[in-house]
């Protein structure tokens, strides 16, 4: 086996990889653009034409490309070449279907495949300080981890292809909704006076924005435990009352907005007295999935 670790991908995220990975382990890369590759001429890495041509050159691939069809294209291109790799690992952000879309090509053609998608930016990638979300085989695994250990803070093995990526879209779709939540928030707090650091301070206390995760979630979610507690009727009314406060405000709603609608299906439904974490069984039913199920 060769100890040469392939790149296909020199964007942002790629040339991060390959900085973290320079002069550590010798380094064969490829990107479209020339310009991607003139911009890692200062590491430690051969540029070549293809990624083919990096194929022919590693047994072990990370992908670092911008869209799921350029790591489908780029998967096929390799596993056309003359010489398979042993392993390719898709840091790329792609979707779950794309991610066993690609493992299913590669599993016919005797090569090993896992998804490590990346959480962090681009600063903890070049310190190779990653946290990663790893889905695949045991043995596909087994393979992938000596590379992903040279770059990784952390790596969370989630399971089955898929569940890298899966891990990922969830994490960032939180993360997206909670920013449009927080923007919402503090146009209401600004316009009541309140200084902005003061209520970041407020949201940033144990009883702020890791209540409802570490509390509900944790605690009550995964147990199955709505008895007591801040019940569904008063988080609603708390709800009516944001919601009253930002028309008087002037402050437009969405994601605020949006997320009051289950509390009102709740209510209705007779959950009024149960803590408002029980919000969870309506999914529960609508989703077919239980949260007990790995308690």
């Amino acid at each position: 086996m060769s100890d040469t670790i392939g790149v296909v991908g020199l964007g942002n995220a790629g040339s991060a990889l390959c900085k973290a990975l320079s002069g550590r382990v010798a380094l064969v890369g490829f990107d479209l653009s020339q310009a991607r590759r003139d911009a890692v001429g200062g590491l430690a890495i051969e540029c070549v034409t293809s990624a083919a041509e990096v194929a022919a050159r590693a047994d072990r691939i990370i992908l670092s490309l911008p869209k799921p069809e350029a790591s489908i294209a780029v998967v096929d291109e390799i596993l056309a070449a003359g010489h398979r790799p042993e392993i390719i690992i898709e840091t790329s952000t792609v979707t779950p279907k794309t991610a066993i879309e690609c493992h299913a090509r590669c599993r016919a053609a005797g090569v090993g495949f896992v998804d490590a998608a990346i959480a962090g930016g681009v600063a903890s990638m070049a310190a190779a300080k990653i946290t990663f979300f790893l889905g695949g085989a045991a043995e596909d695994v087994a393979k992938a981890r000596p590379v992903l250990d040279l770059l990784a803070d952390r790596i969370f093995e989630l399971g089955p292809v898929g569940a890298g990526m899966g891990a990922k879209v969830v994490n960032n779709g939180v993360m997206h909704a909670v920013m449009v939540v927080l923007i919402e928030a503090f146009a209401m707090s600004t316009k009541l006076g309140v200084p902005m650091q003061t209520m970041i301070d407020i949201l940033n206390r144990e009883e702020g924005l890791m209540r409802p995760l570490v509390h509900r979630v944790q605690e009550r979610m995964k147990q199955g435990d709505y008895s007591a507690g801040m019940s569904v009727s008063n988080a609603r009314k708390d709800s009516v009352l944001a919601l009253e406060t930002a028309q008087q405000l002037g402050v437009p709603l969405f994601a605020t907005l949006a997320s009051h609608t289950p509390y009102e299906i709740a209510e209705a439904k007779g959950m009024g007295n149960l803590d408002y974490a029980a919000l969870a069984q309506l999914w529960e039913d609508w989703s077919s999935v239980s949260f007990q199920s790995d308690a």
